[in-house]
């Protein structure tokens, strides 16, 4: 069972959100917050698998949220910021704060109901719309220190996945590629996510392309 908690000032968005998840057998509503600090205080409280973070709402908004849940080690929680706005900055801003997804408010509910599924099961999700565009540019804003030496640790099959990663594939795609088992692959991913020190495979993703593995485009 997944537990979610919903984040957004909305009351339609939130009972929305609720009827969408709660029709399904594999996951549940544990909690509901009006605003980035009840936000911060519900999933800390409920502890939920995945938090769906509105960006903007009073008194804190989602994205300092997000910062502020992420930067506690001890929190398991991966964060879905879900908005209606598609501009560039709020994604630039949710992935340097941890997000580990980024879908628009307009995208129909089954791809919200497999982005929750996604996040959950530990997969990264940008909103198809954006992610070249978000990716590419957002690689071009170097993040200070980044060098390739930060992948030294990565074995050779290791940087292959990780391109592959990149490249947008699924763990199933990757097992099928390499031909080896999803299992394999699974493994591979966890090693690169522990040997990187990154919360999950969108900031994999960012450090390959921030340090010339990946190359914009490619």
């Amino acid at each position: 069972m997944i537990d979610v908690v919903v984040a957004d000032d909305e009351a339609l968005m939130r009972s929305g959100v609720r009827l969408i998840v709660e029709a399904q057998q594999d996951m549940r509503i544990v909690g509901e917050a009006v605003n980035g600090l009840d936000a911060v205080e519900q999933i800390r409280l409920r502890r939920p698998h995945v938090a769906i973070m509105d960006v903007r709402m009073p008194d804190l908004d989602g994205i300092a949220a997000t910062r502020r849940l992420v930067s506690a080690s001890t929190l398991e929680t991966r964060i879905l910021v879900l908005t209606t706005f598609d501009l560039d900055e709020y994604v630039y801003e949710a992935l340097r704060a941890g997000a580990s997804g980024f879908l628009l408010k307009s995208a129909p509910p089954e791809q919200l109901l497999a982005a929750i599924r996604s996040v959950a099961a530990g997969e990264s999700l940008l909103a198809p719309e954006i992610t070249r565009r978000l990716i590419e540019d957002y690689v071009r804003r170097p993040r200070p220190g980044a060098a390739a030496t930060e992948l030294d640790e990565l074995t050779e099959r290791e940087r292959e996945v990780l391109v592959l990663i990149g490249r947008g594939r699924s763990n199933a795609e990757i097992a099928a590629e390499l031909f080896v088992s999803e299992g394999t692959v699974k493994t591979h991913v966890n090693r690169i996510l522990r040997k990187l020190d990154v919360r999950d495979r969108v900031q994999a993703v960012v450090l390959a392309y921030e340090t010339g593995l990946i190359e914009p485009g490619s």
